[in-house]
């Protein structure tokens, strides 16, 4: 009767996994990557408007255009006049006026590539304070 109940008490194989290392470990990679995930992040962080539409055909609507030459003068395509140089009033006053009359009209900088950076930054502030909520830069894909 001894061995039979010698048999009884052998231990059954356990069907169960203990994931208390597992969870362990995860939680131990998860701070890690918290932590050196700001370290490495690259690029420019800019704000993207979110809108469920769909990609805006480019032949509807006609961009603004403001060109600044290598001397630093301000030129807008709209109007007769397209050839001479504004100041950075006329300019705020006349794209505030068409943004006025079709308010989602890209507006576009194309800069000499001998200007200086500050010319077209003031450019981009002063568009800005013309009511512009974004503002595209036009390159040459030749170059």
């Amino acid at each position: 009767m001894r061995k039979a109940v010698a048999r009884s008490t052998k231990r059954r194989p356990m069907a169960e996994i203990n994931v208390v290392p597992y969870i362990d470990v995860m939680l131990v990679l998860l701070i890690i990557f918290m932590i050196t995930a700001p370290l490495i992040q690259q690029g420019v962080e800019i704000d993207l408007p979110q809108a469920d539409a769909e990609q805006v055909d480019d032949d509807n609507i006609q961009p603004l255009v403001v060109t600044v030459d290598q001397q630093g003068q301000y030129y807008l395509d709209v109007g007769e006049k397209t050839d001479e140089p504004i100041s950075t009033d006329t300019l705020q006053i006349k794209v505030a006026a068409v943004l006025r009359n079709k308010p989602k009209t890209p507006v576009m900088i194309r800069g000499d590539k001998g200007v200086l950076y500050g010319e077209v930054v003031r450019a981009m502030t002063s568009l800005q304070a013309a009511g512009v909520p974004s503002i595209g830069l036009l390159t040459d894909p030749n170059q």
